[in-house]
């Protein structure tokens, strides 16, 4: 493509390279050395790298509630526990909020976002909130108590 070859390098004449050669070789002979005194650098503090601030820190805030229903009391008897979460909040994050609020050991955390949906009541139009759903299951033996007896 002709239209971009003014991007491409020009090479210079024969005569030109020989007359630069030549140039550099007068150039290379040396000359009186300066003395020049070494100074010491200033020492430079490097800053600690401050850590992502993240939801970590007000962790009973991570877990909105318990999602209680027919088939998450079902899900209990497989030590998987449903809880609604905030909509920002990750897989890692919410290990970490379990774990620390009730003390039992995380093994897996999936995570369900459940979409917003429209909705009618007579003639009134609306819409029904989506929230983000994550079912937790823990180490065989440890429970959860979300609802006290």
């Amino acid at each position: 493509m002709s239209l971009f070859n003014f991007l491409k390098k020009k090479k210079k004449p024969l005569a030109v390279t020989k007359a630069l050669a030549g140039k550099e070789k007068k150039e290379d002979q040396p000359k009186a050395e300066k003395k020049v005194e070494a100074r010491p650098l200033p020492e430079v503090k490097l800053a600690a790298k401050k850590p992502r601030k993240r939801i970590l820190g007000k962790l009973s805030q991570i877990l909105c509630s318990p999602h209680v229903t027919e088939k998450t009391t079902a899900a209990e008897k497989e030590n998987k526990y449903v809880f609604k979460v905030l909509p920002r909040a990750n897989k890692s994050e919410i290990k970490k909020a379990i774990e620390g609020l009730y003390g039992v050991d995380v093994i897996d955390v999936k995570i369900i976002n459940i979409p917003k949906r429209r909705r009618k009541l007579g003639k009134q139009k609306g819409w029904r909130r989506g929230y983000k759903k994550a079912i937790v299951k823990i180490k065989k033996g440890q429970k959860i108590e979300i609802l006290p007896r």
